[in-house]
Order: structure tokens, then C-alpha cells, then sequence
């Protein structure tokens, strides 16, 4: 039963992710830098976050919830500067990569860079945050034998889910404001990211906590599928499953020489 537990929430976390990985990044080794280079500046965040809470710990003396609510917004904000950092630094070795192209492009665009990057964000993210509850779930012992709730960890596994979603469309909202230099999105990527890191403290109120975080990640992945160009007439061409016909071939094999 331990080993059910455990496949299925780590199916349900990062599954999502693995395909992700699997149908668009892992067959472009440029896609594939820019994944592990978004997870470094991902753990340089992490790193500074636990610093930063160590310091405050030992300054303080105490470990309450003020403190630990002053800590989760930190390490939000530590986030999204590591996140401007890599963007910063994907900016350089985008221009690079056009200068060494021969018809002067770059043979990745930004928007790939964007995804791929909020994408390692989150499969970083994500693996931190359900390895140590996916230890768990593999047993022994049985949830809620002591009145507590008996979802944690199928709440933890989606939770999971819709944090490295969200990560995903944040990044390409993210990238996006800053090459556009509007301040209004950047600040809503990053208001977003507070509140949802507020609503995990209402846990184990699940009701409270699961529904308005994987509503807040449905609209923000309708404002990033927006963002990167996105319409409704291409989702609808999509699930047509209707190739284009061939009318250029079409006419030109139907076209006759007029008679003289």
C-alpha cells in the first residue's frame, strides 16, 4: 500500500513535468542548458533563503509563525531575483547565440527560454518540496490514525502539481514584463507568488488552501498562454486533429496550359 501511495502522488507532482520534459525540451540540447541553468538559480535562492533564515533564527532566538511567514515571503522574493538574474543572464547568451548564427538569429527564441526556464523553476521547486512527504508516504505508519486529515499527502501531491505549473507560467509572464519593461506584470507575478505561498498556511484546511491556488493557477495559465501568442482559434485547430490541406499543391497540379 506504501509503494501505491508513493507512485501515485509522485505520478500526480511531477508527472506532469517529466512529460513536459519529455515532448518539448529534452530533444533540444540548447532547451536542455537552459533547464539545468533555471534549476541552478533556483538552488542559489534556496541557498540564500536558508542563510538568511539561519541569521534570523540565531539573531532572534525564537521560531514563531510571524517568523516563519517573514521567512516564506523572503524566500518568494529571493525567487523572483534569482529569476530576474537568469532571465538577465539567458538575455547575454540569447544575443550571443544570434551573433554566432549565420543569418544572424538566435536558433532558440526568448519565449522558449521563458518556458523552459519557469519550467526548471518549478521541477526544482517541486522535487524539494515533495521529496522528504513522498519518504513518508512509502510507510510504515497510516494518516490520520490520530484524528488528523487522511489527504495530506494526495492535497500535497496536487499542491506539488499546481506549484510547478505556476512556476511554468510565471516564468513566461515574467520574461515577457521584463523585455517589455512592464513594471504592472512583474508586480503581479510576484503578488501571485506571495499569495500563494500565504495559502499554504491555511493547511490543513485543504478546502481553504487547494481550491484558490489551482484556480489562481488556471487564470494565470490562461494570461501566460495569452502572453506567449496564444489564441483560441489555434487551441481549436488543435483538438480538430485537422491538418491544413494542401491547396498550394492542389491548385498547382490542377493548373493546365491555356490553349494558344
Amino acid at each position: 500500500m506504501g509503494a501505491a501511495v508513493l507512485l501515485g502522488c509522485a505520478a500526480i507532482a511531477l508527472g506532469p513535468a517529466a512529460a513536459l520534459v519529455l515532448l518539448t525540451v529534452a530533444a533540444e540540447p540548447l532547451l536542455v542548458i537552459v533547464l539545468v541553468a533555471g534549476a541552478f538559480f533556483w538552488l542559489l535562492s534556496l541557498l540564500a533563503a536558508s542563510l538568511l533564515w539561519s541569521v534570523s533564527v540565531r539573531l532572534s532566538g525564537r521560531e514563531d509563525a510571524a517568523l516563519l511567514l517573514l521567512g516564506a515571503a523572503a524566500a518568494v522574493l529571493l525567487q523572483e531575483l534569482c529569476r530576474f538574474a537568469c532571465f538577465k543572464m539567458l538575455k547575454k547568451a540569447d544575443e550571443g547565440l544570434a551573433t554566432l548564427s549565420e543569418d544572424g538569429r538566435s536558433p532558440i527564441s526568448l519565449r522558449q527560454m521563458a518556458y523552459v526556464s519557469g519550467l526548471s523553476f518549478g521541477i526544482i521547486s517541486g522535487a524539494f518540496s515533495i521529496t522528504n512527504i513522498l519518504a513518508d508516504s512509502a510507510g510504515p505508519g497510516t494518516v490520520g490514525i490520530h484524528g488528523d486529515s487522511p489527504y495530506y499527502f494526495i492535497t500535497s501531491a496536487f499542491l506539488t502539481m499546481a506549484l510547478v505549473l505556476l512556476h511554468t507560467f510565471w516564468g513566461i509572464i515574467f520574461f515577457d514584463a521584463c523585455e517589455r519593461r512592464r513594471a504592472g506584470g512583474l508586480g503581479l507575478v510576484v503578488g501571485s507568488h506571495l499569495l500563494t505561498s500565504g495559502l499554504t498556511f491555511l493547511n490543513p484546511w485543504y478546502e481553504a488552501s487547494l481550491g484558490p491556488i489551482f484556480i489562481l493557477t488556471f487564470c494565470t495559465g490562461l494570461w501566460a498562454f495569452s502572453t506567449a501568442g496564444g489564441s483560441f482559434r489555434n487551441v481549436l485547430k488543435c483538438l480538430s486533429c485537422k491538418q491544413e490541406p494542401e491547396g498550394q499543391a492542389m491548385l498547382y497540379s490542377a493548373l493546365q496550359v491555356p490553349p494558344e
